[in-house]
């Protein structure tokens, strides 16, 4: 909460004092300061509020969380940061090479959707569950890749728009397509796939993430249906569905977005090639 908090404080003295110390600096904008105000909202409640706890405790609740935090909040940062602090990040020697490999178009699909399904194979999500370090870097890594997913559909620099209006709706439907194969092994799984929501043992050790030992100590808890009326496999094809859901939401408020942006566009072409005939003066 804290960090969250002095995130938001330092955007607001950037873009409101101090950008007249930045090369190209302005004064920020309004729409701009809502976006990233209500991403840093977004990240408090999936990180900081009761969620982040439900995330541990059941399924659906945790794959609510990861579809806020991968598809809904990293395009609301992306438009709430002025072009100019983008082009002063970008302009870093350490920085600019690395994000601007892994938001290249087909690199991008393949990291961000990859690392998403990886992590949802059972081995490797019960492993990361339940180390907190390897929790903090994986979910942090995939974060970052989400950014740079969503970079080639969201950024608004003319300098680094690589995709036209229809290569950003093929992009988008690639994207859904190489998510699915994720949700559908969770959606149609016949039985419980992860122990950290199924085994009493590992569910509590993956609640240790957030909650004190000593405080689960003094608890009587025999799993995750404590707290929920829907067997474990409903509860993890719940999550699948959500997850789905939620993706098909955020997708296809972009894909409009962008096909009515590249309609106008491609019409406001048109007018301008269009050629304007006059009527001939008479002769004196």
């Amino acid at each position: 909460m804290v960090s969250l908090v002095l995130a938001l404080g330092a955007y607001l003295l950037l873009v409101y004092k101090y950008y007249p110390r930045f090369k190209e600096g302005e004064k920020g904008k309004a729409g701009q300061t809502v976006y990233f105000t209500i991403g840093i909202v977004l990240l408090y409640a999936v990180k900081g509020s009761p969620l982040d706890l439900m995330g541990h405790i059941t399924f659906y609740a945790h794959m609510i969380q990861m579809a806020v935090l991968y598809l809904v909040i990293p395009p609301i940062l992306i438009l709430g940061i002025p072009e100019w602090c983008w082009r002063s990040l970008l302009r870093n020697k350490f920085i600019k090479p690395g994000f601007l490999f892994i938001s290249k178009p087909l690199i991008a699909l393949i990291l961000f959707n990859g690392f998403f399904s990886f992590y949802h194979i059972p081995l490797i999500f019960d492993v990361v569950k339940t180390d907190m370090w390897l929790h903090a870097v994986y979910t942090s890594v995939l974060f970052v890749f989400a950014l740079g997913m969503w970079w080639p559909l969201i950024n608004t620099l003319p300098e680094y728009q690589t995709l036209s209006g229809l290569k950003k709706v093929g992009y988008i439907f690639a994207d859904g397509v190489l998510l699915t194969p994720a949700c559908a092994l969770i959606i149609f799984a016949d039985s419980t796939m992860y122990a950290s929501f199924s085994d009493p043992n590992a569910w509590a050790q993956a609640l240790m993430l957030c909650v004190p030992a000593s405080t689960l100590s003094g608890l009587d808890l025999s799993g995750p249906e404590m707290f929920s009326s829907l067997s474990l496999l409903e509860d993890q094809q719940l999550g699948g569905v959500l997850m789905k859901i939620i993706q098909e939401i955020v997708y296809g408020v972009v894909l409009a977005h962008i096909f009515f942006n590249w309609y106008r566009s491609e019409q406001k072409v048109d007018s301008d090639e269009t050629p304007v005939y006059t009527q001939p003066r008479p002769a004196e």
